[in-house]
């Protein structure tokens, strides 16, 4: 009898610890069927049940945490994705996620910490870049950038960056190529027009700043006073004397 009763309450205790797991898991797919059906509100309430019948249910908190990105709720995401690393430090996708919102938080030293843990993500070596160029490490900023353009050579941002990189450090002779190629990748940024303009002024390379400035006014750069001296200079330097004199 006694033997009876010490199995019937093992299968008891087995029923009711099971219970959870299984409540969650329909929770969470209910979850999934309204995120993929793009309503992020419920698909969020579903996910939330299912956290709250297994907390360490680490696929609901990344899935919530990706819904509520989708609704724009990036605090809550951050949140939930700290959940995720704390059950599962070496969770590939919590540190990326991490990696990119601290970054977009402007906490370059989180982002940092992050991509340290994901060297083998795309982003981490240009997060990396631009995070060390925000605290004006600039020689940091370099070896990541470059690294970051190696394996990505189209990516504008990262280019632009290298190049302010070489000016702070005042090498201007190195900027130039890539604000030259920055410049080319995305023709809207008329402030880089205008920076290389007064980078090749510098350099008395005049005709080449006086065909920048004049790209900068043409995509937008507000043509103040000292922009119209730096190019009225880069003209009469350059033998363009009407231009100039205007």
């Amino acid at each position: 009898m006694k033997h009876l009763l010490t199995t019937i309450s093992l299968c008891v205790f087995g029923t009711v610890y099971a219970q959870p797991t299984d409540s969650a898991l329909f929770f969470f797919n209910k979850g999934m069927e309204e995120k993929n059906a793009k309503r992020y509100l419920v698909a969020s309430q579903h996910f939330n049940k299912a956290i709250q019948f297994n907390p360490s249910f680490t696929e609901a908190l990344i899935e919530n945490a990706y819904t509520c990105m989708e609704m724009r709720k990036s605090d809550q995401a951050k949140a939930l994705f700290i959940k995720v690393n704390e059950i599962s430090p070496t969770n590939k996708v919590a540190i990326k996620e991490l990696m990119t919102l601290y970054f977009n938080y402007r906490k370059f030293e989180k982002a940092i910490e992050f991509a340290n843990q994901c060297k083998e993500c795309e982003e981490a070596s240009r997060i990396i870049g631009m995070s060390r160029y925000q605290q004006e490490d600039y020689p940091a900023a370099e070896s990541a950038l470059k690294a970051a353009l190696a394996k990505n050579p189209a990516d504008a941002e990262a280019t632009y960056t290298l190049a302010r990189a070489y000016v702070d450090m005042e090498e201007y002779k190195k900027a130039l190529p890539y604000y030259e190629k920055a410049v080319k990748m995305d023709g809207a940024k008329a402030m880089w027009m205008y920076e290389q303009g007064i980078l090749l002024f510098n350099q008395s390379e005049y005709p080449k700043a006086m065909a920048a400035f004049q790209l900068a006014a043409q995509h937008g750069y507000v043509q103040s006073h000292d922009f119209m001296e730096n190019l009225g200079y880069a003209s009469l330097y350059s033998g363009e004397y009407d231009k100039g004199e205007k």
